[in-house]
């Protein structure tokens, strides 16, 4: 009995070490959530998450749960990719490539979801320092796949760009603008022939945020620029939560 407990004692001291590294490796692992809700998609969920493999380079990677809101009509679309954030100064700068799944890109949503539905190279650019902050993100939904299987049904292709900035008005509290748009970039038609451009939201307007440590909350709202002839009707409103770890 003396002799189990003693070699019970020893692998776990043996073990700490091994323990420990593992969690240190863990902590190096940086973990964003940000619950997103606007006029267009509903409701869009995504976490991101860095490790860093140099001092000033990480590992990036991405999800987007899109068919939270009104993507479920495209498949359930989702959204997941990697990349790598380069520092620079106060500025982070991260190319990214994405992959979708569902059925949005790959048929106009007429056809059931599919893995590889697109592509998505896409790059954010953030700035933050003490008394300001700023993002900028372009994002280019490309078909990767053709599901098309009659007449009247098209791959779509998708151009979604946004720029805001920002003043730190107290330690908790941000103001700022937001511009955004998204517009239908084109497809090719099953029968063929290619789509056209068509405007679906250019969102302008003011943008709140409050914050403490790790967690906070931003409001933007504002006006769409497009006319009626756009795939979207609604004014601008985006409210999101986000969480760092």
């Amino acid at each position: 009995m003396r002799f189990s407990a003693l070699l019970l004692t020893v692998l776990l001291v043996a073990a700490l070490p091994s323990i420990a590294q593992e969690k240190s490796e863990a902590d190096k692992l940086s973990v964003s959530l940000s619950l997103n809700h606007d006029a267009f998609f509903g409701f869009n969920p995504m976490l991101a998450a860095s490790y860093p493999v140099s001092e000033k380079t990480d590992l990036t990677f991405y999800g987007i749960q899109w068919g939270a809101g009104t993507a479920r009509a495209w498949g359930n679309w989702t959204e997941f990719g990697i990349g790598l954030n380069f520092k620079a100064g106060k500025f982070a700068i991260n190319p990214q490539l994405g992959f979708t799944m569902g059925s949005l890109l790959s048929s106009g949503a007429a056809q059931p979801g599919v893995i590889g539905d697109g592509i998505v190279p896409n790059l954010t650019i953030n700035f933050d320092d003490s008394k300001f902050l700023g993002q900028f993100y372009s994002g280019y939904y490309a078909a990767l796949s053709n599901k098309t299987v009659s007449s009247g049904q098209a791959t779509n292709n998708y151009m979604h760009y946004w720029v805001n900035a920002g003043v730190k008005a107290t330690p908790w509290l941000a103001l700022g603008a937001h511009f955004e748009n998204l517009y239908l970039a084109g497809g090719k038609r099953f029968n063929g022939g290619s789509l056209a451009r068509t405007d679906g939201y250019q969102w302008v307007g003011p943008f709140v945020q409050v914050s403490k440590g790790a967690a906070g909350m931003r409001f933007s709202f504002g006006a769409d620029l497009t006319d009626n002839t756009s795939f979207s009707a609604n004014d601008f409103y985006k409210l999101s939560f986000f969480f760092n770890f």
